[in-house]
């Protein structure tokens, strides 16, 4: 068995592998994966928030890829909110789903992940159908 020695840090072979220095070098494997984590840098997306004192839509809110999107209501206020999504620049905005029923639907205050995007270009709203009260809403990653 190979030993791995400075300068280097892994040995070359069939298939990678790594060991500490002055060590014997042992393969990657599924068991035995390369010790390091992906990194993900902060995300680039700017948050929507605002306030709401009477029913409408706000947005659009344009997330990074790969990434969940939280949704955060608080204040005082009865009614409905939901999380829309669009594919054509806000022409169409359609609710989010799971199985086909109605998915990121609230009637309280929340604060929650709703859904992560593997679609460039997809936008996503805040539709509030609002009884009463004043309602305070933050979409970001």
């Amino acid at each position: 068995m190979a030993e791995v020695e400075i300068p280097a840090g892994f040995v070359p072979q069939y298939a990678v592998a790594f060991g500490a220095v002055d060590a014997p070098a042992v393969a990657v494997h599924e068991d035995n994966p390369l010790p390091v984590r992906a990194v993900q840098k902060p995300a680039g997306s700017i948050p929507l928030t605002g306030t709401l004192t009477a029913s409408g839509i706000a947005g659009p809110f344009a997330p990074d890829l790969d990434r969940p999107i939280w949704v955060t209501l608080t204040g005082e206020w009865t009614g409905t909110v939901e999380v829309l999504r669009s594919t054509d620049g806000g022409v169409t905005s359609l609710p989010l789903t799971a199985g086909g029923a109605r998915w990121a639907r609230f009637t309280a205050n929340c604060n929650e992940a709703v859904v992560s995007e593997s679609e460039a270009g997809a936008l996503h709203y805040v539709s509030a159908t609002l009884l009463n009260g004043t309602l305070t809403y933050r979409v970001a990653q």
